[in-house]
C-alpha cells in the first residue's frame, strides 16, 4: 500500500469514451477515466518526494505542472477510476524512498596487486607470441 495518498479535491477525473473491445458497450458509455493532477499545487507530499517525483516524471507532466493520466483497460468507469488512481500512486510510490549515496571506495591492495599481476602475464603472453627479428 502506498505510504503517500493524493487526496480527491487535489485531482480532477474527467470521462470519455472509450476505444477497444465491448462492442456497443464502448459506442454508448463513458467508460475511460482520466485523472488531472497538478503536481506542483499539491501539498500532500513532503518537498523532497516532490522534487523527485517532478525530476523522474518530467516528460510526462505539462508546461504548469499537470500530470495526465488515463486508463481504458477495464469495462466500467468505476474499475478505470480505481485504476487510474493506483497508477498515480504507484508513481508516487516508486519515489517515495530516497536512493542511497553511493560511498566512494578504494580497491583492496590485494585486488589492485592481482590485476597487476594479471597485466604483467597477459603482456607476456604476447610476448612470447611475437616473432624475433636480430
Amino acid at each position: 500500500m502506498s505510504k503517500y495518498k493524493i487526496p480527491s479535491h487535489e485531482y480532477e477525473l474527467s470521462f470519455s469514451r472509450s476505444s477497444g473491445a465491448g462492442g456497443q458497450n464502448v459506442n454508448k458509455v463513458n467508460s475511460k477515466a482520466t485523472l488531472h493532477w497538478n503536481a506542483l499545487k499539491s501539498t500532500t507530499l513532503p518537498l523532497s518526494v516532490l522534487d523527485r517525483f517532478l525530476k523522474k516524471y518530467q516528460n510526462k507532466l505539462s508546461a504548469e505542472g499537470v500530470l495526465t493520466l488515463s486508463s481504458q483497460e477495464h469495462r466500467t468507469q468505476h474499475l478505470n477510476i480505481n485504476a487510474v488512481i493506483k497508477k498515480l500512486h504507484e508513481m508516487i510510490e516508486s519515489v517515495s524512498i530516497a536512493p542511497k549515496i553511493r560511498k566512494k571506495t578504494k580497491p583492496t591492495k590485494s585486488s589492485v596487486n592481482e590485476r597487476i599481476k594479471e597485466k604483467k602475464s597477459r603482456g607476456d603472453t604476447k610476448k612470447m607470441r611475437q616473432e624475433k627479428l636480430f
